[in-house]
């Protein structure tokens, strides 16, 4: 635990699982969709439904996963404190937010697949609740799938203050990759 700033550590690993949990939840969606898309006829219901369901499993499977190991890795970290200092941390600043910052951590990373495949799933959620078809929903719901990837590798750039087009354009070629391979198998 980084003992002058815990909450700046715990930042930049809750922003390394968003992004890390928000691409594989992007990648997943895109990967059910374009399933759907090259398979026969399917009602956009069904679509609808395996991708809420795989976005909830996503959602869930972060938050659980990371508290877990969060919480694991906190404990140990503070237990090596008190053995550093021969000093029991009980009831301190500590202690605390060795069990706040898990929770944070665990929301961070459930989040962000759960949010990103909502976003992806819009055009599903109009055309099927409202009837809005402009084009192809699914082709819509790509789009949008496509488009949040090469965002998330932009941010990526951001963060690593390299060209934010090279790195939009890195995670984009991984969202073409991921879809070829999906056609292939289907």
């Amino acid at each position: 635990m980084n003992i002058i700033n815990p909450l700046h550590e715990s930042h930049n690993i809750a922003r390394r699982y968003f992004v890390v949990n928000g691409f594989d939840g992007a990648l997943t969606m895109l990967g059910i969709i374009v399933g759907f898309y090259f398979s026969e006829s399917v009602a956009i219901e069904t679509v609808i439904h395996a991708c809420m369901g795989a976005a909830i499993a996503l959602g869930i499977s972060g938050v659980s996963s990371a508290y877990m190991s969060e919480v694991a890795e906190r404990k140990k970290e503070l237990r090596d404190l008190e053995d550093a200092m021969i000093q029991d941390l009980s009831d301190t600043t500590h202690e605390d937010l060795s069990k706040t910052i898990p929770i944070f951590i665990a929301v961070a990373n459930g989040i962000s697949p759960f949010i990103i495949s909502l976003i992806i799933l819009i055009p599903l959620f109009l055309s099927h609740k409202l009837g809005l078809v402009i084009i192809d929903p699914l082709l819509a719901s790509l789009f949008v799938a496509f488009s949040l990837i090469f965002l998330l590798g932009v941010y990526l750039g951001k963060i690593s203050r390299t060209f934010w087009l090279w790195s939009g354009l890195r995670t984009l070629l991984i969202a073409l990759l991921t879809t070829a391979a999906v056609y292939l198998i289907s």
